[in-house]
């Protein structure tokens, strides 16, 4: 066999019940080895942008297909977000460096999007390089487990009215 075709990743293809077939590769795959809380059992995880819903990442359980929870870039809500990792956290998931990990926060949504909140207290951490992650509770942080996420107004709108966000669902 070739160097090259050793190489190659090899590719499964999974029929997910909310959004279809996808296929990845097993170094796509994010492993929470302590689960999440509400979900202790599922430790394998895909993190999923739909070209429909492109300010979101639904992290998509590969151990229990009917589990999707929508995730978002905390940052690109909540500017000003300045949590602290506590050094547990940091040194259970082998981060070296601030570039070595990312944050999403889990989102909720209420019938037809009409109010969205966040879970700042805790945010998932994931490991870029090592691919392990973990969901890191912020003690006396001061974050809400339900941070309203405020409405845009739409561009052009004159009486105010809030934007139709584009919500998971």
């Amino acid at each position: 066999m070739s160097a090259a075709m050793e190489a190659t990743p090899v590719s499964t293809t999974v029929e997910f019940p909310r959004f279809g077939s996808f296929s990845y590769t097993e170094s796509e795959v994010l492993a929470f080895p302590w689960g999440i809380p509400g979900f202790p059992a599922l430790h394998s995880w895909l993190a999923l942008t739909l070209p429909t819903q492109p300010n979101f990442v639904w992290l998509q359980s590969l151990d229990d297909i009917k589990v999707a929870i929508p995730t978002c870039d905390p940052y690109f809500v909540f500017e000003s977000y300045d949590p602290r990792l506590p050094g547990y956290a940091v040194a259970a998931l082998e981060i070296a460096d601030p570039s070595d990990f990312t944050m999403l926060c889990v989102m909720v949504a209420t019938a037809e999007a009409e109010e969205m909140t966040m879970n700042l207290m805790a945010p998932i951490v994931v490991n870029l390089k090592s691919r392990k992650a973990r969901q890191v509770m912020l003690e006396n942080s001061g974050y809400s487990i339900k941070e309203r996420i405020p409405r845009k107004v739409a561009s052009g709108a004159t009486d105010g009215a809030p934007a139709t966000a584009d919500a998971p669902q």
